[in-house]
């Protein structure tokens, strides 16, 4: 009577999990679907400022109304104006700025060669690094010497993160596709993919599956 009373326990608890399971995938599944409603209303948000601007997209290149330019040269600041009114303090510290340069550069090509060598093996669809590192605020006129060289790199910079975070998480995707239990501070874009903490029967099932799931990307 006890046996059966503890495996009637035990089912219902697995009917409970199993359907608290179901409710939680679905709220993952509803809110991917928003993030992607969010990102197609950024995607027509931001072609509309195309017509504010007076600018269009061709490819890589932005072309500005030849009126737009001409006033866009009016609003630059002349270079010793700039260099004149900058914080000593910004000056002093230019140097560190610039020495971050050599260990950013060497990265980059560390994890250029990482994905080239090591995804074909693991069947990961390589990152494409120009869909990261987007540089084209150097073509503004209201810009001036020092502003474009600012905006260059720190395009690089910025882009190189977003392009090596991509490529260590469908990295982790093969290797480790385990939730942390502690929040995290920035949630990549493969994270949504992976086991919950916890969940060893899935993680032993299905840890094939997922190292081989990126259907998404092709």
């Amino acid at each position: 009577m006890k046996r059966n009373y503890i495996d009637k326990k035990y089912l219902m608890s697995l009917s409970t999990n199993t359907h608290s399971k179901r409710s939680y995938m679905k709220a993952i599944e509803d809110l991917v679907e928003q993030i992607k409603h969010l990102e197609k209303k950024l995607y027509l948000e931001i072609q509309n400022k195309e017509a504010e601007f007076f600018y269009k997209i061709h490819g890589k290149k932005v072309d500005f109304e030849e009126s737009t330019k001409r006033y866009h040269k009016t609003l630059a600041t002349k270079i010793h104006t700039y260099i004149f009114n900058a914080a000593i303090l910004n000056i002093l510290t230019a140097p560190v700025i610039l020495l971050c340069l050599v260990p950013t550069i060497f990265m980059d090509l560390v994890a250029t060669i990482y994905q080239n060598i090591c995804f074909p093996v693991y069947n990961i669809p390589k990152v494409n690094r120009n869909d990261y590192i987007i540089i084209d605020r150097h073509a503004l006129k209201y810009l001036n010497v020092m502003e474009k060289l600012n905006c260059v790199y720190c395009g690089y910079v910025t882009g190189l993160i977003a392009y090596i975070q991509e490529i260590a998480a469908r990295t982790e995707q093969y290797w480790c596709p385990i939730k942390h239990a502690r929040k995290i501070g920035n949630i990549h874009s493969r994270y949504k993919y992976f086991f919950e903490y916890g969940d060893g029967d899935k993680y032993n099932n299905e840890i094939e599956k997922i190292r081989r799931d990126f259907k998404d990307l092709e």
